[in-house]
């Protein structure tokens, strides 16, 4: 089963890596309790019975566990229970639905609870205790549309600089200090977030960061996980499919930025809708402009501005000031604007956990000098350590200099645009090669827009597959070439135009068509290797290809890196 079943998910992570050596556990009698359930008999014995792992996925279940069965789209859960308590599961929790399809079959005992899905955070948080870790392991979450990715790699770069061992949980890999894991999902499962944030604890880590995704708050991947410091990027057309609109996208965006889930938000009000999302945080909120210095939210005493950005190589320098002349300086090696953006918001938000921590209990003041110590401790890891120049990758990933050849993850109308314009090259004739394509099974509504995009921005647009999943490719094509071929049409653009059925074949001639002066993009599937083609996983990284085309024409190519990953949701 996959995750759009809603019932077995993704096994992210080795239980190994992934489950503490020492559990807190709960017995069935406390679970009972806490979340008001009943209970199978025998009740004296039932109880009792402690509990030292949780799993949604029968297939990840470890000797102790709680397999959880959750209903889904096509099949309840409980219909895996038997593999379930065959791995191990010492019992299960499940809802009224997978209680009658048990039927008494169950040789182990059963919670049953209205809600299965509301109750997997807390019962993770209990079993593994995770309840209070915050208080010990400071925790940072980033949520928007776009720059996800790459802000929480800025803020793990930069927690590295300042000294600490870290955690880091995302679309590309999973981080627990020197553990690095393949990713499958920008956010896990909740069951999955609470183990390796108790592995965290137990290794020691100092400091975390995760990427919350709108899946994760729809959900409930992070239920019970509350976050020192929330971050929002941005807010743009995508996930339409699961949200039905910009309206709702939004509302599960500011999920986050209540008090059940971050206890301060850094919010950055470059467009309506940061200054909306503003507005609506329900915890203390700094706020972030970093394109126009005119913006002035509602509270500015907590407004923070970026200055004075310049370009330093194909990356930028940038001043950050602060409500009080507070200034830190730093720069980032990657293109574009968008990462000026993610960089000032990742360095804000430590800013405003280190201004925390060094407040005075009661009143929350932040003495004069221990700020100054704070700003000072910053800009000696910025100067030092240049945190924001991370390589992260499938995010305006170099892969060759002459053409100037990059990878990207942009899949959606905004980033493609902020991505085209990062690259555009300031020679006279040079040309930018577009090679992209859109998600099967996802918002359709903004292929079109994909293909105008792209038509407006690049020189020679050349449209392949992205992963069709069980959607017909050529129809997907069509759909973005439409748009394409429209705005061309419309603006007179004299733009090249091409399809290609096979990704590989599409880079190829992009490749082929360019010249040493001229850029390549080849967006929307960044770090993935794998496309998904009717069901079946085939070997395909954007970067390998790309390098290939490259050398096999004589361009020069820079070093291969070796993050592999696998998709995003």
């Amino acid at each position: 089963m996959n995750e759009k079943d809603g019932v077995e998910v993704p096994v992210n992570i080795p239980s190994a890596p992934l489950r503490p050596h020492h559990p807190q556990g709960a017995t069935l009698g406390e679970l009972a309790a806490l979340l008001e359930a009943a209970l199978s008999h025998p009740m004296d014995t039932a109880a009792a019975l402690r509990v030292t792992g949780v799993s949604l996925d029968s297939r990840a279940i470890c000797p102790g566990d709680l397999y959880i069965a959750l209903p889904g789209a096509k099949t309840h859960g409980a219909q895996f229970a038997a593999s379930a308590v065959a791995s191990g599961a010492a019992a299960i929790l499940t809802d009224d639905a997978g209680t009658r399809l048990l039927a008494g079959g169950s040789n182990v005992p059963v919670l049953t609870v209205d809600d299965a899905r509301a109750a997997t955070g807390v019962v993770a948080a209990t079993v593994y205790g995770t309840a209070a870790i915050s208080n010990t392991l400071p925790l940072f979450a980033v949520t928007g549309t776009n720059g996800k990715t790459t802000t929480t790699y800025f803020l793990n770069s930069l927690l590295q600089a300042l000294g600490n061992t870290t955690g880091l949980i995302g679309t590309i890999e999973i981080l627990a200090g020197d553990v690095a894991i393949p990713s499958k999902l920008t956010t896990p499962e909740s069951t999955d977030i609470h183990a390796l944030l108790a592995v965290m604890a137990e290794r020691g880590i100092a400091a975390a960061s995760m990427e919350v995704s709108s899946h994760a708050l729809a959900f409930g991947r992070v239920d019970s996980v509350r976050f020192n410091v929330a971050g929002f990027t941005n807010l743009t057309q995508d996930h339409l499919d699961l949200h039905g609109g910009m309206e709702a996208y939004f509302e599960t965006k500011a999920a986050l930025f209540t008090p059940q889930h971050a206890s301060a938000a850094v919010i950055c009000v470059d467009d309506s809708w940061g200054l909306r999302m503003a507005a609506a945080s329900n915890v203390p909120t700094v706020t972030l402009s970093t394109t126009d210095a005119s913006i002035t939210p509602t509270n500015a005493a907590n407004h923070w501005e970026v200055r004075t950005v310049r370009r330093d190589g194909i990356g930028s320098r940038f001043s950050l000031h602060g409500p009080a002349g507070e200034v830190l300086r730093a720069g980032t090696a990657l293109p574009g604007d968008f990462n000026v953006s993610n960089a000032a918001l990742a360095l804000l938000m430590v800013t405003t956990q280190l201004l925390a921590e060094a407040a005075q209990p009661g009143d929350g003041a932040v003495p004069h000098a221990a700020s100054q110590e704070v700003l000072a401790r910053l800009q000696h890891a910025l100067d030092s350590h240049d945190p924001f120049s991370v390589e992260v990758p499938g995010r305006m990933q170099l892969i060759g200099t002459a053409p100037v050849a990059v990878v990207d993850f942009a899949h959606n109308p905004d980033a493609l645009q902020r991505a085209l314009q990062a690259v555009r090259p300031a020679t006279a004739g040079a040309r930018v090669i577009a090679v992209f394509g859109a998600t099967g099974e996802r918002d359709a509504t903004k292929r079109p827009i994909m293909g105008a995009v792209v038509a407006q921005y690049a020189d020679v647009v050349i449209i392949t597959d992205d992963d069709p999943h069980d959607e017909d490719p050529a129809a997907i094509r069509a759909d973005v070439l439409a748009g394409a071929v429209a705005a061309n049409e419309r603006g007179a653009l004299g733009r090249i135009i091409e399809e290609f059925d096979q990704r590989a074949n599409a880079i190829d001639r992009a490749v082929e068509l360019a010249t040493a002066v001229d850029v390549i993009l080849v967006a929307g599937r960044g770090h993935e290797v794998y496309q998904e083609v009717k069901g079946v996983n085939l070997s395909l990284d954007d970067r390998v290809e790309l390098r290939a085309a490259l050398t096999a024409r004589g361009f020069p190519i820079t070093a291969p890196t070796t993050i592999e990953s696998s998709t995003d949701d």
